[in-house]
């Protein structure tokens, strides 16, 4: 218990609070069972600590401990419970809680039987709550971190301070916008360094680019070998597998998606290409993009596959496609908070109303030309002008 409480202490002492992510403000603390679900790397913990760090003056009232902890392999999360509450603990936050078995029966119980105790808990993107046994879902408030934003890699870089610009405001005000912050700051530079090593908060722990894409590869394998199993019945080959097609979809541009040449290169069948796709989506190294995302064609062959986020494609590639980089930025942070689709024109609908052609700077109207709420987004531009946009404004959306 000792090293428990020690390694609490400890993780406390080295948190700082100076940054704090987007999702910080927009949790209710004050909800009994919160849980907090995102990939592997993006600033789970640090959230926890922070918010113990800045919420408690007396840190003897909550406990931070992660359920990968060698601890539990001799030892319950109820005992720990137990033993926390009679000393007057009122607030727990559980890390890493798909690396514990059977841990939704368990935090059901606990969250049952100590009605006056608050439990935070952080896991893997892979996590389907509301699918859950036991019924945790009517019980917990979810919410989810992704990576860093445009935006906050300039605050964390101490570039600019600046607050999130909604998708509505930049479509009707990109232009002033736009002005306004590059009179501020030279954008583009920051925002070449952001797609190549700014999506991770863990940028700023490391020395170089290498050792940051080397860090993005430990990530990857440790999702792969050990997150997925956690959640998922895989067998150790269809692990490999995976690490093989998540390397093939990293180096491909977005058109030339086949999903029977993809087969025969893993060795799978169909059903179970479409099983490991679904597992790197959940896990938020891929993205999925599908005509319709209801009914018999959101389960069945994607119309395009994107890596999850621009950092992924540098970490596994020594060349990276500028048209697949850019579709991958716009993708992931318009997918944040929109509905995001494949069209027959263009290459993204947004929110069954906007439309949108993704391209360099000198990307034209052709392609989209005459159609309604229709948008040219255009890379290595400042400003823009009209329904042209510039890409890098998209970052500010969270």
């Amino acid at each position: 218990m000792q090293t428990l409480v020690s390694a609490y202490n400890r993780s406390l002492d080295n948190t700082d609070c100076t940054f704090v992510r987007y999702l910080y403000h927009f949790i209710n603390w004050q909800e009994r069972l919160i849980g907090i679900k995102g990939s592997r790397g993006v600033g789970k913990t640090t959230l926890l600590l922070q918010h113990i760090k800045t919420a408690f003056s007396d840190r003897a009232q909550a406990f931070y401990v992660s359920l990968d902890n060698i601890w539990f392999s001799s030892n319950t999360l109820s005992d720990l419970v137990e033993y926390l509450y009679t000393h007057g603990v009122t607030h727990i936050f559980l890390d890493e809680v798909h690396r514990y078995p059977q841990w939704i029966r368990e935090i059901k119980n606990i969250y049952d039987s100590y009605p006056k105790l608050h439990i935070v808990f952080t896991g893997s993107s892979l996590l389907e709550i509301d699918n859950a046994q036991a019924d945790l879902s009517r019980r917990v408030r979810m919410y989810k971190l992704c990576g860093l934003s445009f935006r906050e890699y300039l605050e964390i870089n101490n570039v600019s301070s600046l607050p999130p610009i909604t998708l509505t405001d930049i479509l009707k005000k990109h232009v002033q916008i736009s002005a306004d912050i590059v009179s501020k700051i030279t954008v583009l530079p920051h925002f070449e360094q952001y797609l190549q090593s700014g999506y991770y908060p863990f940028f700023v722990e490391t020395t170089s680019k290498q050792s940051y894409w080397e860090r993005i590869q430990q990530v990857i394998t440790t999702i792969i070998e050990n997150d997925i199993p956690a959640v998922e019945k895989v067998e150790y080959e269809t692990l490999l597998k995976t690490k093989h097609l998540l390397i093939l979809l990293s180096q491909m541009v977005p058109f030339t998606l086949n999903i029977t040449t993809l087969c025969d290169t893993i060795s799978v069948t169909r059903n179970q290409l479409i099983k490991l796709l679904t597992l790197l989506e959940r896990a938020e190294l891929i993205r999925q993009l599908r005509s319709d995302t209801k009914g018999l064609k959101a389960l069945g062959k994607p119309d395009k596959l994107l890596p999850g986020n621009p950092n992924i494609m540098y970490a596994l590639n020594t060349i990276v496609d500028m048209g697949t980089l850019r579709e991958t930025f716009f993708a992931m942070t318009i997918a944040h908070s929109h509905i995001l689709q494949h069209p027959k024109q263009g290459d993204f609908w947004v929110d069954n109303k906007y439309l949108f052609e993704i391209g360099g700077k000198n990307k034209g109207f052709n392609q989209i030309r005459n159609l309604t709420n229709s948008y040219v987004v255009a890379d290595n531009i400042e400003t823009g002008f009209g329904n042209k946009i510039p890409l890098w404004l998209f970052g500010f959306i969270y």
